[in-house]
């Protein structure tokens, strides 16, 4: 019989994402069935599953740490961000719709029963369900119609560990003031605590550790200092790419940071290897002289091709350009290098169409049927293995299309310029295999020499980060809090 234990967090960014992977990783080698769950997610960095439909990315590094593939049960509702106020809303993998926050609220309680009966599903494979809560337990402005915190928890009866974060600073008053503010019936739900990114002399926080036990009533499970394996892992969170530009490496790769950014562990290839020099581009920054610019995938093509303009980031790619540099577009980076992108039914909003970049003689048509698959091909004209996953809405034609970025299936995928420098393609995961990325890295004058496939870094991250969490939590107190799972 399935047991199930609920990971929440005093905010936002405290490591539950992570935490949950490496923990579900720690019990799958101690020979436990291992499903996570996620009933709320918001990220624009999303996966494909085997049935079909789509989920948030953390929940498939999850999987991965289970030994498991993805399915949509583990992400039921998936709200992925289009703007500060408006996002489109996914349930089991499926698009059901896109909503303004302000009425998202008065949307929850008839999504409960999808969430419920995805988790009963996980709970029927599983010998434990690792549950994700989502945001800070302690908003109680959002309890009420609560889908993705307390509000699961109370309607599945699972017990919840709540998660703190050391190196943000406040994480005593954090964690004590999740407990004050939040409702005796929730709070007693509330069993155990563990402290994340410790950095420094771990024992010099013993006393926050029984300050926080004994103002609480909560059972200290660990304080986990930080570990460099972590930042190997996918992020989900797009403000986690600040972090991660380098000032290294024999080749210069180009990112602009874009609102609706999304996908871009696609860039966690480049940014493993010491030889690239991987640079994130903020808004307000010009687009420095470089050898490779990526234009990243984006939930909001027409909205982040209008900010690229704005910024003046046109004018930098099209000098980089007559330098003869290399240009990479990724789904909705592909869509933007194009000559014109329409969207006659709205997908977007309410602009009908705009001009692209004019960078590949193509046009793109927004639909609003989405394709979601998993894909192997061939890249070209180097016929190597390429693999990756497609999400997105439209479809593109045009005359670089008879020159294809890759062959899937036997049929031609993506585009490129006559002068081969700039590529357009739908793939994403396709910088992940060693051998494309091989070939790419050696048309801009890198050779890197024999790669290894990104998945095997991700592999060796996640058993250093289970070896980690194995020493600084407290394993048999963690489960012996977690319930059995019982059905209404």
């Amino acid at each position: 019989m399935a047991r199930a234990l609920m990971f929440q967090g005093t905010g936002s960014s405290v490591g539950k994402s992570v935490l949950v992977a490496g923990l579900a990783r720690v019990l799958t080698r101690r020979g436990f069935r291992v499903r996570p769950f996620k009933p709320q997610n918001m990220s624009n960095n999303a996966a494909v599953t085997v049935d079909g439909g789509e989920i948030g990315r953390a929940q498939a590094l999850q999987a991965r740490a289970c030994g498991v593939a993805p399915t949509v049960d583990m992400n039921p509702v998936l709200l992925k961000p289009q703007s500060d106020v408006g996002a489109q809303l996914v349930v089991r993998g499926q698009v059901r719709g896109a909503f303004q926050a302000k009425d998202y609220a008065s949307i929850k309680p008839a999504l409960m029963p999808d969430v419920l009966d995805a988790f009963y599903k996980l709970a029927d494979q599983a010998d434990i369900v690792l549950v994700e809560g989502a945001g800070s337990a302690s908003e109680i402005n959002l309890r009420a119609n609560d889908i993705a915190n307390m509000g699961f928890a109370q309607a599945a009866d699972v017990n919840v560990v709540m998660i703190g974060d050391i190196d943000r600073g406040g994480v005593i008053a954090s964690l004590v003031g999740t407990k004050a503010v939040t409702d005796k019936k929730d709070s007693d739900r509330i069993k155990g605590f563990i402290v994340n990114r410790m950095r420094g002399d771990p024992s010099l926080f013993s006393d926050g550790m029984d300050f926080i036990a004994d103002h609480t009533g909560w059972t200290a499970l660990g304080l986990v200092p930080h570990c460099s394996s972590v930042r190997e892992l996918p992020a989900e969170d797009a403000a986690d790419l600040q972090t991660i530009s380098k000032q290294e490496g024999r080749v210069r790769v180009v990112v602009p940071h874009m609102p609706c950014i999304a996908n871009f562990d696609d860039l966690d290839p480049l940014n493993a290897m010491p030889e690239v020099d991987l640079l994130i581009v903020e808004p307000g920054q010009p687009l420095p002289v470089c050898d490779l610019v990526i234009l990243p995938g984006s939930k909001a093509t027409i909205s982040d091709l209008s900010f690229f303009k704005d910024q003046g980031w046109d004018t930098d790619l099209a000098a980089h350009v007559r330098r003869k540099g290399w240009v990479l577009g990724i789904c909705g980076g592909y869509q933007m290098l194009g000559r014109m992108i329409s969207d006659p039914d709205g997908v977007e909003g309410n602009v009908a169409e705009t001009a692209g970049l004019g960078l590949l003689d193509v046009t793109t048509c927004l639909t609003p049927d989405k394709r979601l698959v998993e894909v192997e091909g061939v890249l070209l004209p180097e016929n190597v293995p390429v693999s990756g996953y497609e999400i997105h809405m439209g479809r593109t034609a045009g005359p670089a299309c008879a020159r294809p970025f890759s062959s899937i299936g036997g049929e031609r995928e993506g585009a490129s310029s006559a002068d081969g420098h700039i590529w357009g393609t739908y793939l994403h995961g396709v910088l992940s295999g060693g051998a494309a990325r091989q070939a790419l890295l050696n048309r801009i004058g890198l050779n890197a020499g024999l790669l290894r496939d990104h998945d095997e870094h991700v592999e060796e991250a996640l058993n250093a980060w289970a070896d980690h969490l194995e020493e600084h939590v407290d394993i048999e107190a963690l489960l012996a809090l977690a319930r059995v799972v019982e059905k209404p």
